[in-house]
């Protein structure tokens, strides 16, 4: 099978179903950015790290390649067999877990610390994105709600993710302060 089709030089691609949308449409954004944040959380399974097992990501790339699917499924087509997305109940408990080993959260804190923390603050950054761009499809076309859920429960699971890689390797979580204005 050939990499390159040349189907898409004129700025078109096919979805789910046949149907060729222009690669700006909100649909191919929508999967566009879960595609990036599947990507982050790569990086995120590349660093050497304690607070959440491997294969917790790799479940959470796997549920993002469904909720891929899914979206590529343009809405006169059937969903492919076999495409569902995982309980958000697994992302809860996993947040629970995490949670229970930090301090509590007292004020906003601003993004960095260590490159892992700050790789999973961008993967946060990136799944807030993609939520936002499902919702603004969802505005036009109707969408899975449970991709929709999934999504909101992972940008949260990322930031309690990204307190736990501070705290793990024993970083400063740096408190925002907002400055005061001089008179």
């Amino acid at each position: 099978m050939k990499i390159y089709t040349k189907t898409g030089d004129k700025g078109e691609t096919s979805v789910i179903g046949g149907v060729r949308l222009p690669k700006h449409h909100p649909r191919i954004e929508a999967y566009g950015t879960l595609d990036e944040l599947i990507a982050w959380i790569g990086m995120l399974r590349s660093a050497e790290q304690f607070c959440v097992p491997s294969d917790e990501l790799i479940d959470i790339q796997s549920t993002l390649m469904s909720c891929c699917t899914i979206i590529a499924t343009h809405p006169t087509a059937k969903v492919p067999e076999g495409i569902y997305i995982e309980d958000t109940s697994r992302l809860e408990s996993s947040i629970d877990r995490m949670e229970s080993k930090l301090p509590k959260l007292q004020s906003f804190v601003l993004p960095g610390g260590n490159h892992s923390a700050s790789t999973a603050n961008i993967a946060r950054c990136v799944c807030r994105r993609a939520e936002r761009a499902l919702l603004r499809l969802n505005e036009s076309e109707n969408t899975d709600p449970d991709v929709i859920k999934y999504l909101n429960r992972l940008s949260d699971y990322l930031f309690v993710l990204t307190r736990c890689l501070t705290y793990e390797l024993g970083t400063e979580e740096v408190k925002w302060v907002p400055a005061k204005k001089s008179k």
